[in-house]
């Protein structure tokens, strides 16, 4: 069983939709319980990380997924799902993350600062990083099995994560500077970009990850 964590915040039932879409069985639950019994677990979500933790913490959900994770089941973080993976951010001033994976989570930070965006022209970029982008798959992951490096996704985000340690590095995408689009790390598997709102492409990467689950890490 596959849990998708409901902390109030993000479009889950995209989530949802695109893995029963792709014929993976999955459980929309807010129980710390269920999550614990769970053969892998799913954290998506939009919105603030500072909101994220508290709403995690209210549920008393974090332990439940850090134990998850710690225990060797899969894990797939999809954007903010992603960034509360690390130490901390600096959203709205510092705020501590789950800490699972060493790094922090940083703000795109152009300013007036003319730079090359993706067609070659000169303009200023803007924030949040919204629309289509490609990724660099920079090592071979389960993840992307079947998905062309280069391939487009579907970005909604203002910060981006700096890893400690770039060996967990499994894509990067330029927006100005080459940012950690996504990582890998044992059992846990976490992207920056929505596969749920990324066509074909992004449902390949929701069946991979229930494939990951059906046959084991």
């Amino acid at each position: 069983m596959i849990a998708i964590i409901d902390y109030g915040m993000g479009n889950l039932r995209s989530v949802e939709k695109g893995f029963l879409k792709v014929g993976v069985d999955v459980t929309v639950t807010n129980k710390p319980d269920v999550v614990k019994k769970a053969d892998a677990v799913v954290l998506p979500g939009v919105g603030a990380f500072k909101d994220c933790m508290r709403e995690l913490t209210d549920l008393h959900l974090i332990d439940a997924v850090v134990k998850a994770v710690k225990d060797g089941k899969p894990y797939l973080g999809i954007c903010l799902g992603f960034q509360v993976l690390f130490s901390e951010s600096e959203e709205f001033g510092k705020c501590g993350g789950l800490d699972v994976l060493r790094g922090k989570v940083v703000r795109f930070n152009f300013g007036d600062q003319k730079l090359s965006t993706l067609n070659s022209q000169l303009s200023t970029l803007k924030v949040p990083h919204m629309g289509w982008n490609e990724i660099k798959i920079q090592k071979d992951n389960p993840l992307f099995k079947g998905i062309p490096d280069k391939s487009y996704f579907y970005f909604v985000h203002s910060f981006y994560v700096v890893p400690e340690d770039n060996a967990i590095i499994a894509a990067t995408t330029d927006y100005g500077i080459e940012f950690t689009s996504s990582v890998w790390k044992d059992n846990i598997f976490a992207v920056q970009f929505h596969p749920e709102k990324s066509q074909a492409v992004g449902l390949r990467v929701l069946k991979n990850f229930g494939e990951i689950v059906r046959k084991g890490l």
